[in-house]
């Protein structure tokens, strides 16, 4: 796949990032530079350029849903046909899918969804009213808004894959659970496949399951086409059934039975809103045409019986066979024959389709989506997760210059999010770091053990051992390092350490002991160096570690896995358990308000942390906060009124500091109180008001005269204090 991250198209957009990834395109945030406005570029993919029929139905369909103008649709603003490039421009939106809100929520409140399918269904009639017709409705290509508004994207795109096979295949994947049956036999559609997919929708969003479900998409094409779903209110009893009744209707298999438009839906959706407890009276759920068998008898009389070349539909009456020439009578013989030729080769094929479906792995995808890490902290977001059991990690350290990652984050990812990998690949990760620049030691030709001692000592504490098998350098001792020796990198990068070994069953290999993982060390300390010098190896290098685990416990063994092998007399690491909490201290900093003398407060966890008297001037306050444990949230006050908020890990030191928010604090200022004895009251406020003091008291009527006044004139005081007239 081409990136054109950093690249200008037609010298006019500046392609900054990639946003999303779908079957046939790439979109991209990019910035306009003629209309000063921030838009997403949707780029096709090369494999489809080279396809004539495909880029002559993208032009044209792209000019018409250009045409499109809707609030709850994604606006078009340009298109280009170039011969090497084709992309569509459009309105770039600040909202998560559809599809992320339901994972988030899992069920959603079915008022809710009611509102988010009465906007799909705007946006659908408006483009059906066009001429247009969606086939891809999903909630991957429904975007949603922080107003919790809608906006329907991907219009047309579904169209232009015409121009491919129409058999069920796993590129379909994405969206096959969405489809109608007519889609999924491939036959040519019209609005009312948009209406099924709509209901499919709406199906998931108030039961939090998709209909059909199946490792493979030829299974679930299949249940689309001949399995009833389960009725929503059997899964969530929550649901009204009037609001059931009008999903099943979307879904009705056979096109006769559903809404026969977006508006008719529309009608039901805002009958069920006026009253919830309505009962649609539908027949559709009455079988009026059963299926039955058909005997082997019935089918040779169906093969067996002429068909008329002139009306398929009407029924021949055949009055005298002398009518017909030999051309008829050999047609009425020959059609027969081929139609029963036809229907055999097209069962063997199903059957075929069904055989590979159930019992291969043909159609099966083992590509799964890539989670999307960035501005995730790695040690605790990511790291050891059970989410993402699925990924191998390769972690990278390094310095950012871009302010919104904060130390611990993640601020690049290769496969990036929302792609496609195999389940058990590694994603590579860029994790903004804390630590410092330091050169990598030249340990090549040491034995393992001093190696790992002078990394140690140069402030690398991550290392991994990997064996090479080799005659050329004696067992145990370094071969190489990556980073390798003389380059500058951060001490939190891991080194991976290369280490000679004669053959994979060279008698001088041990395994490294894992099992002492759990022991506690200072109660069982000859039994631990037992597990290694049992083996060969000599008793451990002991090194403690904060944790909360109970003091003396084996809780690492670092840069070694279960299984790993090592040459005998190595001396390995192990880490035990301080039985403290990790601890750190970190520094927060922020601008104070130009306000005189104020009270600080700051609560670590809800718990008062400092309190103490500054004097605001205006100039950057900073204080060292430490602990242990976290994130803690961390709120500072003055005089009571928020000022800046973060989140502190002190499970690092320095501590990690994310969510780092400074807020502004309105102060009244000082102005001269001025002189009002001698005035009527009336007189008085309105000299004090126009002064820009607001909190004036008195029992005195307005015609009063004021003979005393507190504070007293030429004083200089806040707007906001409060003026006693007497």
């Amino acid at each position: 796949m081409d990136s054109y991250v950093g690249k200008r198209l037609d010298g006019r957009y500046e392609i900054r990032e990639i946003i999303g990834v779908g079957g046939m395109a790439v979109v991209y945030k990019a910035y306009d530079n003629i209309d000063d406005r921030i838009v997403a570029i949707k780029i096709l993919k090369e494999e489809f350029l080279a396809n004539e029929e495909f880029r002559r139905r993208f032009k044209n369909e792209s000019k018409a849903i250009a045409v499109l103008s809707h609030p709850n649709i994604v606006k078009v603003y340009d298109v280009s046909f170039g011969d090497r490039l084709q992309y569509i421009v459009m309105e770039y939106i600040e909202g998560i899918t559809l599809k992320e809100y339901i994972e988030q929520q899992k069920v959603i409140n079915w008022k809710e969804a009611v509102h988010f399918t009465t906007q799909i269904l705007r946006a659908l009639q408006h483009a059906h009213d066009k001429g247009i017709v969606h086939r891809d409705v999903k909630p991957q290509n429904i975007m949603l808004l922080q107003n919790g508004n809608i906006k329907v994207t991907d219009f047309g795109i579904a169209r232009f894959s015409r121009g491919e096979t129409r058999t069920m295949t796993e590129s379909a994947i994405g969206s096959v659970h969405y489809i109608s049956p007519e889609q999924a036999r491939g036959e040519i559609t019209d609005d009312k496949a948009d209406i099924y997919s709509v209901g499919v929708v709406l199906y998931e969003m108030i039961t939090g399951k998709l209909p059909f479900e199946s490792d493979s998409a030829v299974s679930v094409a299949i249940m689309q086409l001949q399995n009833e779903a389960v009725h929503p209110r059997d899964i969530n009893p929550q649901i009204p059934v009037g609001l059931e009744q009008i999903t099943l209707r979307a879904m009705q298999k056979n096109t006769k039975d559903r809404y026969q438009s977006a508006a008719e839906m529309l009608l039901d959706l805002d009958e069920f809103k006026r009253n919830p407890a309505i009962k649609f009276d539908y027949s559709y759920f009455v079988d009026k045409d059963p299926t039955r068998f058909i005997s082997q008898q019935e089918v040779a009389q169906v093969a067996a019986a002429p068909i008329s070349t002139k009306s398929r539909m009407q029924p021949v009456q055949i009055e005298d066979e002398d009518e017909y020439d030999d051309d008829d009578t050999v047609q009425n013989k020959t059609l027969p024959i081929l139609v029963g030729v036809a229907s055999a080769l097209l069962a063997v094929i199903i059957l075929i389709i069904i055989f590979l479906a159930l019992f291969t792995d043909i159609f099966k995808n083992d590509k799964i989506e890539v989670p999307d890490l960035l501005g995730k902290n790695y040690a605790e977001e990511v790291d050891s997760q059970k989410k993402y059991s699925d990924w191998k990690f390769e972690v990278k350290y390094v310095t950012s210059t871009d302010s919104k990652y904060q130390a611990g984050q993640i601020c690049k990812q290769s496969p990036y999010g929302g792609s496609k990998a195999k389940k058990g690949s590694t994603i590579k990760l860029e994790v903004v770091s804390n630590g410092s620049q330091v050169e990598v030691p030249d340990t090549i030709g040491d034995e393992l053990g001093a190696a790992k001692t002078l990394l140690t000592s140069s402030g690398f504490t991550n290392t991994k051992v990997v064996l090479e098998y080799t005659d050329d350098v004696d067992p145990g001792y370094v071969i190489q390092t990556e980073p390798a020796p003389g380059t500058k990198v951060d001490t939190n990068t891991t080194i991976i350490i290369t280490v000679a070994a004669a053959s994979k069953d060279d008698p001088n290999l041990v395994e490294v002991p894992f099992s002492v993982m759990g022991l506690n060390y200072n109660n069982n300390k000859e039994d631990v160096i037992e597990f290694f010098t049992s083996s060969g190896l000599k008793a451990p290098r002991v090194t403690e570690k904060d944790s909360k685990e109970p003091a003396g416990q084996v809780i690492e063994i670092p840069g070694y896995e279960k299984g790993d092998k090592v040459p005998k007399e190595t001396a390995i690491e192990i880490i035990v358990s301080s039985g403290k909490a990790p601890s750190g201290t970190g520094t927060i900093s922020f601008k104070l308000p130009a306000s005189g003398t104020m009270k600080l407060e700051v609560y670590v966890a809800n718990e008062l942390y400092e309190a103490k008297t500054l004097r605001c001037d205006g100039s950057n306050y900073s204080l060292k906060i430490t602990g242990s444990e976290g994130p803690k949230a961390v709120v500072c006050t003055l005089d009571g009124s928020t000022i800046y908020t973060c989140n502190i890990n002190f499970t690092t030191d320095p501590a990690t500091i994310t969510d780092a928010k400074q807020y502004e604090i309105k102060v009244a200022t000082e102005v001269t109180v001025p002189s009002v004895t001698g005035k009527t009251v009336a007189e008085a406020k309105a000299a004090l008001t126009a002064a820009g003091f607001t909190n004036i008291k008195t029992s005195l009527a307005d015609t009063d005269k004021v003979r005393f006044q507190v504070p007293f004139a030429n004083t200089s005081k806040t707007t906001d204090t409060e003026i006693t007239l007497s």
